[in-house]
């Protein structure tokens, strides 16, 4: 995991090849330009800098063990975004009036769709996208409001549950307010689960009724139909799927469009028929499950509010200005609470997915605009994964550039990379050298929201030089509603996290095991424990590891164990700096930290992803590689190897010439000899959600990762 400081610029610079005397004369022309422009600056505006040192969290008193809180919520923490509106049926009420007429969801309306013959024969589908279409505060209000009606009509009762299996678009958000508005206890699933997990969710949930898209009927659930006999209705989001005769007796297909309509026809009263109450569940969140299967967490209407309202206070003059493309899946607690930030400040939301997010995207059609070209977002979440495929994506075309463009973007990068370290602003640079890479984004980006996972400071770095905005990193798991800490828009420090939310506190509890101690000199250190009114209500059905994770403290406040460590800086912004699960006991006793292993490595040009593996009753770590197809092709060539890919990626010598790199790289970055990967296995593969390899934020599964690759560990490790 991050555990780096904050990185020095000089550590992160881009290199050049520019003559020494044209470098000289360069140089010159910049010191000047930066003295001009620095006086009026320094008169007229408070630097970053400044703001950026202020404390940010402190702790709550005097003793080792105690909370760290944010300054703004030192004599208490908050828990609501407007007075009195303690359900999230009443924050949307309340959002609906104020907003009435302004536009909060939109769509893209497909144009066309046709399939184009790759090279290798492969057949990919693309579309053609015409401007987004938008539903009103008010639309969405009436359109929940009937379709609520209309499940009510087809049996579901207040406080009992219906599942969501359905990919991010403006009705899962509908069906979500519906939910709220009538007390029902909604089941999110993530869509690219498997079958197995699905059929766990669905019958530890009991549901009768459950959500979906045609297609994901079609591809999922048509055949674990038969696997939930409570199965009693499926409501497709867009349209009548075709009819098949396998699908069990009893269960009926309804479209949304119909429910909605017998909402609106029935002779109600037209108010629901049980108000939630703050305490009740909102959402049984199935966790992606990074190890084993997924967990469903509990989720109170009170707990997300507090959740929200702490990430709300961290974004500035948020507003009806403010545009927000989602595309993250609404099944995960990131995008859920993002979206429901935009939806209560009057904010519009516009529809995406990351295959027609931009331009270059996979299923855009070759010179037509991809999704962030017409909405152009002025916010977005993403998780690490999308954000260092970018940075990959944007160096690799640098490269490609000719010697006087090449050479020109990296002394304003570098030049730039030293005006943020010192608080400052770079209005030119901005406008000619990057406007061209933050048009990638639609260019209107003011704050980018990075969550899921650690970002390594490289590509934070970069991100913040090459999209002309701060990335906000944050803190959070499912089990507090995804908030826990985001760092502060004018702190472009790298390796932290921020300071603890407004909703919530921070303590860092002692791990001997580990040697973690809050007492550690000169940042205490430990595992983080979160508490707060956005900690949620445990686990659906599974009391044990509700026991083991929460508790309550002696004024009823309730804790969560992350078994995240981390430490705090004396401006009270934490750093995730390991993690128990990632811990792991050398043969001689030494102390690995796989996170760390994996975070030093994976910004090569080289690697796509690596997962690092040891285990006590071996003295050395191994490493399972996807390399980048480029790179590698590139490296084979230079080295005299020929063959397929999965040629490359099977030959000892190319596993030998990658592991030469990966060593170089460890020592770079300062990895203890016995952390350093001794082995590595290629794999030809790419690790996505589909594959069941990494979650849907695409963090490492260790547990299918290890049974994925038994053969090779046994090989690596000397057992034929």
């Amino acid at each position: 995991m991050n555990n780096h400081g904050s990185s020095k610029p000089s550590s992160m610079k881009l290199k050049h090849t520019i003559n020494p005397i044209l470098l000289y004369f360069i140089q010159f022309i910049i010191s000047l330009y930066t003295i001009l422009t620095y006086i009026p600056y320094y008169f007229l505006s408070e630097s970053r800098q400044e703001k950026s040192n202020r404390t940010k969290a402190k702790p709550v008193n005097s003793k080792p063990d105690s909370a760290y809180r944010s300054v703004n919520s030192l004599d208490g923490l908050a828990s609501v975004l407007y007075p009195g509106c303690d359900t999230l049926d009443k924050v949307f009420m309340h959002a609906k009036n104020k907003f009435k007429d302004k536009r909060l969801l939109g769509t893209r309306e497909i144009l066309n769709e046709e399939d184009e013959v790759q090279p290798n024969g492969k057949v990919f589908k693309k579309v053609i996208l015409g401007s987004y279409n938008w539903l009103s505060y008010e639309d969405v209000f009436v359109r929940a409001f009937n379709f609520g009606n209309g499940l009510q009509m087809l049996g579901q009762k207040p406080k009992t549950n219906i599942a969501i299996f359905c990919e991010t678009r403006a009705e899962w958000m509908v069906a979500a307010q519906a939910c709220f508005m009538y007390n029902f206890q909604l089941v999110t699933l993530y869509a690219t689960l498997g079958g197995p997990a699905i059929v766990h969710g669905l019958n530890e949930t009991e549901v009768t009724n459950i959500i979906t898209s045609k297609e994901l009927l079609q591809t999922k659930l048509k055949d674990i139909v038969s696997l939930v006999p409570r199965l009693r209705h499926i409501i497709t989001v867009d349209g009548k799927p075709p009819t098949w005769s396998e699908f069990p007796k009893g269960v009926i297909v309804h479209t949304m469009a119909a429910v909605r309509a017998l909402g609106a026809k029935a002779s109600m009263e037209n108010k629901p028929l049980s108000k939630p109450a703050p305490s009740d569940i909102a959402v049984i969140m199935y966790t992606s499950g990074s190890t084993g299967i997924p967990k469903g967490v509990m989720i109170s209407h009170s707990n997300i509010i507090a959740g929200i309202t702490g990430m709300a206070e961290r974004i500035p003059e948020l507003g009806e200005k403010d545009v927000y493309i989602g595309y993250l899946p609404l099944a995960h607690v990131l995008e859920l609470s993002a979206e429901l930030v935009c939806l209560s400040h009057g904010c519009r939301i516009g529809y995406s997915s990351p295959q027609t997010l931009a331009d270059q995207s996979s299923k855009i059609k070759k010179g037509s605009k991809g999704d962030t070209s017409m909405l152009k977002p002025t916010l977005m979440a993403a998780v690490p994964e999308i954000m260092d495929r970018i940075y990959k994506n944007v160096m690799n075309k640098v490269n490609e550039m000719s010697s006087f463009q090449h050479n020109l973007f990296i002394l304003a990068y570098n030049y730039k990379m030293e005006q943020i370290s010192k608080g400052h602003s770079t209005p030119l640079c901005d406008s000619f050298i990057f406007r061209k890479v933050r048009g990638l984004l639609g260019g209107n980006i003011r704050l980018l929201l990075c969550g899921g996972a650690p970002l390594s400071a490289t590509t934070q770095r970069f991100m913040n030089i090459c999209f002309c905005c701060p990335v906000g990193q944050g803190y959070g798991l499912t089990e507090s509603c995804g908030a826990g800490t985001i760092t502060e828009v004018w702190d472009y420090n790298t390796g932290r996290v921020g300071a603890p939310l407004v909703c919530c506190e921070i303590k860092l509890k002692n791990w001997e095991e580990g040697g973690y101690f809050n007492t550690d000199k000169p940042h205490p250190r430990g595992e983080i424990l979160i508490g707060g009114q956005n900690v949620t209500m445990g686990y659906y059905k599974n009391e044990a590891k509700t026991k083991a994770d929460f508790f309550e403290d002696e004024n009823g406040q309730r804790w969560l164990c992350t078994g995240d460590i981390g430490e705090f800086d004396p401006d009270g912004c934490l750093k995730i700096i390991d993690r128990k699960k990632d811990l792991v006991k050398l043969q001689a006793g030494e102390y690995v930290s796989l996170g760390k292993v994996e975070a030093a490595l994976k910004n090569l040009p080289l690697i796509d992803n690596i997962c690092a593996y040891a285990n006590s009753y071996h003295s050395y770590v191994i490493g399972f590689v996807v390399p980048n197809q480029k790179e590698l092709t590139e490296l084979a060539r230079r080295k005299g190897l020929h063959g397929t890919w999965e040629e490359l990626c099977n030959s000892c010598e190319m596993e030998n010439e990658v592991l030469k790199v990966l060593s170089e790289a460890a020592i770079s970055a300062s990895l203890e000899k016995f952390e350093i990967p001794v082995k590595i296995r290629l794999s030809p593969e790419p690790w996505t959600p589909e594959t069941g390899l990494v979650t849907d934020a695409f963090k490492l599964k260790r547990k299918e990762l290890k049974t994925h690759y038994q053969a090779d560990i046994e090989r690596m490790y000397g057992r034929k």
